[in-house]
């Protein structure tokens, strides 16, 4: 059953398959995860908790939620989308975790992208600089953005400097490398979005 999780990103390393290549991988820890709401009959959706948190540090509505549930309080909460067929049967604090995914499949993740800052219109769209000859004053600069009179503004959308990074990003069809169930990581095959620690996003198809 196609099923998403929440985790964090550890960091990148290589390993080495049987004919010797170096393949890029990027270790995941994903999980556990608990179903703390479950809309199955209306909109084939569950809702799960990720990373528990001191009761003492919520807002007393976000706690009445988790103590009408008779569940623990989560720090991270995530709606996702599930395939329903007759014997599907999810219960409300049932525990998910990476016994759920299978090595060789494939997985998107989904995550936020690391921040630039404030970028320059050549790092941020890849323009071309301008002549670096003597006489030159338009090294870095952008040049004209719009025409004068007509229409008399810039439009929406204009490529210019502006903050680069942090943006929903997903990477789809990574091939899971290798499963520890014991430590509840995802071994797979390629980066993910983001900087490690990062909160990722794992759904399988």
């Amino acid at each position: 059953m196609p099923i998403g999780m929440l985790g964090r990103k550890v960091g990148m390393t290589q390993i080495f398959n049987s004919k010797g290549n170096a393949i890029p991988v990027t270790v995941l820890q994903i999980g556990p995860c608990t179903i703390t709401n479950s809309d199955l009959a209306i909109n084939s959706q569950i809702q799960i908790g990720y990373e528990y948190i001191n009761p003492k540090k919520i807002t007393a509505s976000r706690l009445g939620y988790f103590k009408k549930r008779k569940i623990p309080c989560f720090k991270y909460l995530k709606s996702c989308k599930i395939s329903v067929n007759e014997s599907t049967n999810i219960d409300i604090g049932e525990v998910l975790t990476t016994k759920n995914f299978s090595i060789g499949a494939l997985i998107n993740v989904s995550g936020i992208s690391i921040g630039k800052g404030f970028s320059g219109y050549q790092k941020r769209h890849h323009f071309s600089r301008g002549p670096m000859s003597h006489g030159s004053k338009n090294h870095k600069q952008p040049g004209s953005i719009g025409a004068g009179t007509t229409p008399g503004r810039v439009f929406p959308g204009k490529r210019m400097a502006g903050k680069m990074g942090t943006n929903r990003v997903t990477i789809k069809n990574l091939k899971i490398i290798d499963i520890n169930n014991e430590e509840n990581l995802i071994i797979i095959k390629g980066s993910v979005p983001g900087k490690n620690g990062n909160l990722l996003y794992v759904y399988n198809k």
